[in-house]
Protein backbone atom coordinates (compact mmCIF):
# COMPACT_ATOMS: atom_id res chain seq x y z
CA UNK A 1 0.00 0.00 0.00
CA UNK A 2 3.01 2.39 1.10
CA UNK A 3 4.55 2.27 -2.58
CA UNK A 4 1.25 2.00 -4.54
CA UNK A 5 0.38 5.64 -2.56
CA UNK A 6 4.23 6.97 -2.36
CA UNK A 7 6.47 5.38 -5.22
CA UNK A 8 7.96 7.98 -7.46
CA UNK A 9 6.97 6.55 -10.80
CA UNK A 10 3.50 5.73 -11.18
CA UNK A 11 3.88 3.59 -13.63
CA UNK A 12 6.04 0.94 -10.95
CA UNK A 13 9.13 1.17 -13.61
CA UNK A 14 6.73 -1.54 -15.75
CA UNK A 15 5.95 -3.53 -12.54
CA UNK A 16 2.70 -5.47 -12.18
CA UNK A 17 2.91 -4.21 -8.72
CA UNK A 18 -0.20 -6.15 -7.84
CA UNK A 19 0.80 -9.11 -9.00
CA UNK A 20 4.36 -9.00 -7.35
CA UNK A 21 1.98 -8.03 -4.11
CA UNK A 22 -0.32 -11.12 -4.51
CA UNK A 23 2.79 -13.27 -5.09
CA UNK A 24 4.12 -12.45 -2.13
CA UNK A 25 1.54 -12.20 0.07
CA UNK A 26 0.95 -16.01 -0.90
CA UNK A 27 4.26 -16.88 0.18
CA UNK A 28 4.53 -15.24 3.23
CA UNK A 29 0.72 -16.78 4.40
CA UNK A 30 2.15 -20.26 3.82
CA UNK A 31 5.11 -19.62 6.32
CA UNK A 32 8.19 -18.33 6.63
CA UNK A 33 10.87 -17.67 9.99
CA UNK A 34 10.97 -14.22 10.28
CA UNK A 35 14.84 -13.77 8.71
CA UNK A 36 13.15 -15.42 5.51
CA UNK A 37 10.13 -12.59 6.29
CA UNK A 38 12.88 -9.85 6.07
CA UNK A 39 14.56 -11.31 3.07
CA UNK A 40 11.47 -11.77 1.19
CA UNK A 41 10.22 -8.03 1.73
CA UNK A 42 13.70 -6.85 0.57
CA UNK A 43 13.47 -9.12 -2.56
CA UNK A 44 10.00 -7.84 -3.21
CA UNK A 45 10.65 -3.92 -3.14
CA UNK A 46 13.73 -4.90 -5.11
CA UNK A 47 11.18 -5.87 -8.07
CA UNK A 48 10.76 -2.20 -8.43
CA UNK A 49 14.01 -2.18 -9.89
CA UNK A 50 15.23 1.01 -8.92
CA UNK A 51 18.45 -0.07 -7.39
CA UNK A 52 17.32 2.43 -4.76
CA UNK A 53 14.14 1.25 -2.52
CA UNK A 54 14.75 -1.49 -0.35
CA UNK A 55 13.11 -3.25 3.22
CA UNK A 56 15.77 -2.97 6.37
CA UNK A 57 15.01 -5.78 9.11
CA UNK A 58 15.28 -4.40 12.48
CA UNK A 59 18.95 -5.58 13.09
CA UNK A 60 19.75 -3.46 10.11
CA UNK A 61 17.76 -0.75 10.99
CA UNK A 62 19.29 -0.59 14.43
CA UNK A 63 22.42 -0.34 12.62
CA UNK A 64 21.62 2.32 10.36
CA UNK A 65 20.63 4.54 13.19
CA UNK A 66 23.54 3.65 14.75
CA UNK A 67 25.60 5.00 12.03
CA UNK A 68 23.60 8.02 11.65
CA UNK A 69 24.22 8.67 14.93
CA UNK A 70 28.28 8.06 14.60
CA UNK A 71 27.50 5.80 17.03
CA UNK A 72 28.91 2.14 15.60
CA UNK A 73 29.77 -0.05 18.12
CA UNK A 74 31.25 -3.51 16.93
CA UNK A 75 34.35 -6.38 17.80
CA UNK A 76 36.34 -6.38 15.01
CA UNK A 77 39.30 -4.61 13.22
CA UNK A 78 38.26 -1.44 12.12
CA UNK A 79 37.66 -0.81 8.52
CA UNK A 80 35.47 0.56 5.91
CA UNK A 81 34.87 -1.45 2.91
CA UNK A 82 33.07 -2.88 -0.19
CA UNK A 83 33.63 -5.91 -2.46
CA UNK A 84 35.97 -5.01 -5.22
CA UNK A 85 34.66 -4.70 -8.65
CA UNK A 86 36.06 -7.48 -10.12
CA UNK A 87 33.38 -9.27 -7.60
CA UNK A 88 36.63 -11.54 -6.11
CA UNK A 89 37.52 -9.36 -2.96
CA UNK A 90 37.04 -6.80 -0.11
CA UNK A 91 39.25 -3.52 -0.69
CA UNK A 92 39.57 -1.43 2.12
CA UNK A 93 38.19 2.36 1.48
CA UNK A 94 39.26 3.71 5.03
CA UNK A 95 40.78 3.20 7.89
CA UNK A 96 39.41 3.49 11.36
CA UNK A 97 42.22 5.55 13.63
CA UNK A 98 43.18 3.44 16.50
CA UNK A 99 41.93 0.30 15.40
CA UNK A 100 43.96 -3.31 15.02
CA UNK A 101 44.07 -2.52 11.05
CA UNK A 102 45.59 0.94 11.66
CA UNK A 103 48.37 -1.14 14.35
CA UNK A 104 48.72 -2.91 11.91
CA UNK A 105 49.83 -1.12 8.56
CA UNK A 106 46.69 -1.33 7.19
CA UNK A 107 45.50 1.30 4.43
CA UNK A 108 43.04 2.61 2.31
CA UNK A 109 43.22 0.53 -1.06
CA UNK A 110 44.39 -2.90 0.48
CA UNK A 111 42.71 -5.96 -0.47
CA UNK A 112 41.57 -8.43 1.82
CA UNK A 113 41.69 -12.33 0.10
CA UNK A 114 40.96 -14.31 2.82
CA UNK A 115 40.39 -14.75 6.37
CA UNK A 116 40.92 -17.68 8.47
CA UNK A 117 42.21 -19.66 5.03
CA UNK A 118 38.41 -18.69 4.09
CA UNK A 119 37.86 -16.84 0.92
CA UNK A 120 36.12 -13.26 2.00
CA UNK A 121 33.61 -13.79 -0.81
CA UNK A 122 31.20 -16.68 -1.11
CA UNK A 123 30.30 -18.64 -4.02
CA UNK A 124 27.11 -16.21 -4.63
CA UNK A 125 29.25 -13.76 -4.53
CA UNK A 126 28.70 -12.02 -1.28
CA UNK A 127 30.68 -10.85 1.43
CA UNK A 128 30.65 -13.12 4.28
CA UNK A 129 30.57 -11.59 7.55
CA UNK A 130 33.32 -13.00 8.74
CA UNK A 131 35.98 -10.82 9.91
CA UNK A 132 33.99 -9.21 12.98
CA UNK A 133 33.88 -11.25 15.62
CA UNK A 134 34.16 -11.77 19.66
CA UNK A 135 35.99 -9.45 21.40
CA UNK A 136 39.75 -10.47 21.96
CA UNK A 137 39.78 -13.08 19.64
CA UNK A 138 42.19 -13.49 16.37
CA UNK A 139 42.03 -13.42 12.89
CA UNK A 140 44.29 -14.17 10.06
CA UNK A 141 44.25 -11.96 6.65
CA UNK A 142 45.91 -12.64 3.35
CA UNK A 143 46.33 -9.09 1.93
CA UNK A 144 47.48 -7.38 -1.33
CA UNK A 145 48.58 -4.02 -1.43
CA UNK A 146 48.55 -2.66 -4.88
CA UNK A 147 51.30 -3.83 -6.65
CA UNK A 148 52.69 -5.84 -4.00
CA UNK A 149 52.32 -9.81 -3.28
CA UNK A 150 50.16 -11.57 -0.97
CA UNK A 151 50.62 -11.38 2.38
CA UNK A 152 49.14 -12.70 5.56
CA UNK A 153 48.51 -11.00 8.94
CA UNK A 154 46.80 -11.83 12.42
CA UNK A 155 45.37 -9.39 14.29
CA UNK A 156 42.97 -9.13 17.29
CA UNK A 157 39.62 -8.03 17.15
CA UNK A 158 38.62 -5.05 19.39
CA UNK A 159 35.69 -2.80 20.35
CA UNK A 160 35.38 -0.25 17.62
CA UNK A 161 32.73 2.60 18.67
CA UNK A 162 32.30 5.95 17.77
CA UNK A 163 31.78 7.38 13.87
CA UNK A 164 32.97 7.08 10.55
CA UNK A 165 36.07 8.84 9.74
CA UNK A 166 36.51 11.32 7.05
CA UNK A 167 40.64 11.51 5.68
CA UNK A 168 42.36 14.81 5.10
CA UNK A 169 45.30 16.56 4.87
CA UNK A 170 47.32 18.82 2.94
CA UNK A 171 49.36 18.30 -0.08
CA UNK A 172 51.90 21.30 -1.04
CA UNK A 173 52.46 21.15 -4.92
CA UNK A 174 55.72 21.97 -7.02
CA UNK A 175 54.61 25.65 -7.25
CA UNK A 176 54.37 25.90 -3.25
CA UNK A 177 50.39 25.81 -3.61
CA UNK A 178 48.66 24.38 -0.39
CA UNK A 179 45.65 22.07 -1.25
CA UNK A 180 43.36 20.48 1.23
CA UNK A 181 42.20 16.88 0.22
CA UNK A 182 39.53 15.16 1.72
CA UNK A 183 37.82 12.40 1.66
CA UNK A 184 34.15 11.86 2.23
CA UNK A 185 32.91 8.30 2.52
CA UNK A 186 29.19 8.71 2.89
CA UNK A 187 26.02 11.11 4.61
CA UNK A 188 24.90 8.29 6.58
CA UNK A 189 26.89 9.15 9.51
CA UNK A 190 25.25 12.25 10.93
CA UNK A 191 29.10 13.67 11.97
CA UNK A 192 30.03 13.75 8.79
CA UNK A 193 29.33 17.49 8.06
CA UNK A 194 30.99 18.37 11.69
CA UNK A 195 33.67 16.43 10.83
CA UNK A 196 34.25 18.04 7.24
CA UNK A 197 34.23 21.31 8.77
CA UNK A 198 36.79 20.64 11.65
CA UNK A 199 39.10 19.06 9.07
CA UNK A 200 38.67 22.58 6.92
CA UNK A 201 39.80 24.70 10.02
CA UNK A 202 42.53 22.54 11.19
CA UNK A 203 43.77 22.38 7.52
CA UNK A 204 43.50 26.72 7.02
CA UNK A 205 45.69 27.23 10.68
CA UNK A 206 48.73 27.90 9.25
CA UNK A 207 47.63 29.60 5.84
CA UNK A 208 45.03 29.91 3.53
CA UNK A 209 44.31 26.87 1.36
CA UNK A 210 45.30 27.45 -2.35
CA UNK A 211 42.44 24.66 -3.52
CA UNK A 212 40.39 21.64 -2.32
CA UNK A 213 40.01 18.21 -3.32
CA UNK A 214 36.68 16.66 -1.98
CA UNK A 215 36.72 12.87 -3.27
CA UNK A 216 33.75 11.56 -3.53
CA UNK A 217 34.41 8.35 -5.60
CA UNK A 218 33.18 5.88 -2.52
CA UNK A 219 30.22 8.14 -1.29
CA UNK A 220 27.11 6.21 -1.42
CA UNK A 221 25.04 9.16 -0.34
CA UNK A 222 23.05 9.07 2.62
CA UNK A 223 20.56 11.74 4.64
CA UNK A 224 19.42 15.41 3.17
CA UNK A 225 20.77 16.83 6.47
CA UNK A 226 24.59 15.83 5.74
CA UNK A 227 24.31 16.82 2.12
CA UNK A 228 22.97 20.35 3.04
CA UNK A 229 25.36 21.18 5.51
CA UNK A 230 28.30 19.84 3.43
CA UNK A 231 27.01 21.69 0.60
CA UNK A 232 27.15 24.69 2.74
CA UNK A 233 30.59 25.39 3.26
CA UNK A 234 31.17 25.60 -0.59
CA UNK A 235 27.92 27.77 -1.55
CA UNK A 236 25.04 28.92 -0.76
CA UNK A 237 21.76 29.75 -2.30
CA UNK A 238 19.50 27.57 -4.59
CA UNK A 239 20.99 23.96 -5.90
CA UNK A 240 17.89 22.94 -7.19
CA UNK A 241 14.48 20.93 -6.83
CA UNK A 242 13.17 17.71 -5.48
CA UNK A 243 10.32 16.32 -7.69
CA UNK A 244 7.75 13.94 -6.14
CA UNK A 245 4.77 12.27 -8.10
CA UNK A 246 2.91 15.48 -6.61
CA UNK A 247 5.01 18.30 -5.66
CA UNK A 248 8.21 19.87 -6.09
CA UNK A 249 10.17 21.41 -3.35
CA UNK A 250 13.15 23.49 -3.33
CA UNK A 251 16.79 23.06 -1.98
CA UNK A 252 18.09 25.88 -0.67
CA UNK A 253 21.75 26.49 0.68
CA UNK A 254 22.89 28.83 3.97
CA UNK A 255 26.13 29.14 3.08
CA UNK A 256 28.63 28.20 6.02
CA UNK A 257 32.30 29.28 5.34
CA UNK A 258 34.73 28.03 7.17
CA UNK A 259 38.01 30.65 5.89
CA UNK A 260 37.95 30.66 2.32
CA UNK A 261 36.09 27.40 1.15
CA UNK A 262 33.29 29.84 -0.33
CA UNK A 263 35.50 30.87 -3.09
CA UNK A 264 38.66 28.39 -2.95
CA UNK A 265 39.40 26.68 -5.89
CA UNK A 266 37.59 23.38 -5.90
CA UNK A 267 37.66 19.83 -8.07
CA UNK A 268 35.25 17.20 -6.74
CA UNK A 269 36.09 13.35 -7.94
CA UNK A 270 33.56 10.87 -8.67
CA UNK A 271 32.97 7.66 -10.10
CA UNK A 272 30.69 4.78 -10.41
CA UNK A 273 30.50 4.20 -6.40
CA UNK A 274 29.19 7.50 -5.86
CA UNK A 275 25.88 7.66 -5.86
CA UNK A 276 22.31 9.12 -4.74
CA UNK A 277 23.09 12.48 -2.07
CA UNK A 278 26.70 11.67 -3.15
CA UNK A 279 26.08 12.34 -6.80
CA UNK A 280 23.70 15.32 -5.89
CA UNK A 281 26.29 16.74 -4.05
CA UNK A 282 28.98 16.12 -6.31
CA UNK A 283 26.23 17.46 -9.30
CA UNK A 284 25.52 20.71 -7.33
CA UNK A 285 28.80 21.80 -6.88
CA UNK A 286 29.81 21.57 -10.97
CA UNK A 287 26.17 22.58 -11.85
CA UNK A 288 26.39 26.23 -10.14
CA UNK A 289 29.79 26.39 -11.41
CA UNK A 290 31.81 25.74 -8.10
CA UNK A 291 33.72 23.05 -9.03
CA UNK A 292 35.55 21.12 -11.74
CA UNK A 293 34.53 17.34 -12.18
CA UNK A 294 37.48 14.64 -12.32
CA UNK A 295 36.66 10.14 -12.80
CA UNK A 296 34.26 8.45 -14.18
CA UNK A 297 30.58 8.61 -14.90
CA UNK A 298 28.42 8.27 -11.21
CA UNK A 299 26.29 5.68 -10.80
CA UNK A 300 22.90 7.79 -12.20
CA UNK A 301 20.47 6.98 -9.18
CA UNK A 302 19.73 10.20 -7.73
CA UNK A 303 15.99 9.40 -6.15
CA UNK A 304 15.58 10.66 -2.77
CA UNK A 305 14.15 7.71 -0.50
CA UNK A 306 11.58 8.38 2.44
CA UNK A 307 11.47 5.84 5.45
CA UNK A 308 8.22 3.92 6.59
CA UNK A 309 8.83 2.41 9.98
CA UNK A 310 6.90 -0.50 10.92
CA UNK A 311 5.60 -2.03 14.56
CA UNK A 312 8.17 -4.50 14.37
CA UNK A 313 11.07 -1.93 13.68
CA UNK A 314 11.59 -3.13 9.98
CA UNK A 315 12.05 -0.13 7.66
CA UNK A 316 10.77 0.26 4.26
CA UNK A 317 12.92 3.13 2.34
CA UNK A 318 10.95 3.70 -0.60
CA UNK A 319 11.73 6.25 -3.77
CA UNK A 320 9.83 9.30 -3.34
CA UNK A 321 11.02 12.09 -5.54
CA UNK A 322 14.22 12.90 -7.70
CA UNK A 323 16.47 15.81 -8.14
CA UNK A 324 16.62 18.53 -10.66
CA UNK A 325 19.81 20.59 -10.67
CA UNK A 326 19.34 24.54 -10.29
CA UNK A 327 20.88 25.70 -13.42
CA UNK A 328 20.15 23.14 -15.73
CA UNK A 329 16.81 21.99 -14.91
CA UNK A 330 16.73 20.00 -17.80
CA UNK A 331 19.07 17.20 -17.35
CA UNK A 332 17.77 14.41 -15.61
CA UNK A 333 20.95 12.86 -13.36
CA UNK A 334 18.77 9.78 -12.74
CA UNK A 335 19.32 8.88 -16.67
CA UNK A 336 23.01 10.38 -17.37
CA UNK A 337 24.90 10.34 -14.07
CA UNK A 338 27.33 13.54 -13.24
CA UNK A 339 29.81 13.03 -16.21
CA UNK A 340 33.18 14.50 -15.72
CA UNK A 341 35.00 17.35 -16.74
CA UNK A 342 37.99 15.28 -17.17
CA UNK A 343 37.21 11.54 -17.21
CA UNK A 344 40.31 9.35 -15.70
CA UNK A 345 39.27 5.56 -14.89
CA UNK A 346 40.73 4.46 -11.37
CA UNK A 347 40.46 1.00 -10.18
CA UNK A 348 40.87 1.45 -6.40
CA UNK A 349 42.36 -1.31 -5.37
CA UNK A 350 45.15 -1.39 -8.14
CA UNK A 351 46.40 2.62 -7.15
CA UNK A 352 47.61 3.65 -3.84
CA UNK A 353 46.97 7.63 -2.66
CA UNK A 354 50.75 7.98 -4.29
CA UNK A 355 50.02 6.17 -7.61
CA UNK A 356 46.37 7.51 -7.88
CA UNK A 357 46.19 9.20 -11.68
CA UNK A 358 43.32 10.76 -10.74
CA UNK A 359 44.88 12.61 -7.55
CA UNK A 360 47.55 13.34 -9.38
CA UNK A 361 45.08 15.34 -12.09
CA UNK A 362 42.97 17.08 -9.46
CA UNK A 363 47.08 18.27 -7.96
CA UNK A 364 47.93 19.63 -11.76
CA UNK A 365 44.45 21.58 -12.18
CA UNK A 366 44.71 23.11 -8.99
CA UNK A 367 48.10 23.82 -9.41
CA UNK A 368 47.60 26.04 -12.45
CA UNK A 369 44.56 28.29 -11.18
CA UNK A 370 44.74 31.46 -10.15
Amino acid sequence: NTVHAEYLYPDFNGVDWTAVGDEYRARIEAGMTAEDFYLAMNEMIGRLGDDHSAFLSPEQVATEEAELAGNLDYAGIGIYSQITRAGDAMVILLVFPNSPAEEAGLKSHDVILTVDGIPIVDENGFLREIIRGPEGTDVTLVVRSPGEAPREMTLTRRRISGAVPILSHVITTPAGKRIGYLLIPTFSDGTIADQVGAALTEMSLTAPLDGIILDNRINEGGVDTMLKNTLAFFMGGPAGFFISRNDERSLEIRANPVGNSQTVPLVVMVGPDTVSYGEVFSGVLKDVGRAYVIGETTDGNVETLWGYDFDDGSRAWIAHDSFRPFQHPDENWEETGIVPDLSIPVNWEEVSFETDPAIQAAVEYLDTQP
